[in-house]
């Protein structure tokens, strides 16, 4: 897989779609708090799983920014491609 910030994007969402909980209707504007009712530890710890599954870690002051799937997807492509978002 190419490390695009549309091919994360799509990742992401079917790591979300596997738990029962989460919206059927999410796409990359989905707002991760508001949208999918993840508290601050359900947010770390998918983050976790993410940066797992990619190999990248997410500086917790880019944490601060990210609302959204796609917001995490351009930083996730950002730190993967070896620029910061």
């Amino acid at each position: 897989m190419t490390d695009t910030v549309e091919s994360i994007s799509s990742m992401i969402v079917q790591k979300l779609l596997a738990n029962p909980k989460v919206p059927r209707d999410i796409d990359g504007d989905s707002k991760i708090v508001e949208d999918l009712a993840f508290d601050s530890l359900a947010v770390m710890n998918f983050v976790m799983e993410i940066e797992d599954t990619l190999d990248v870690s997410v500086p917790l002051d880019k944490l601060a920014d990210i609302r959204t799937i796609h917001d995490l997807a351009v930083c996730l492509a950002g730190l993967k491609n070896g620029n910061s978002p």
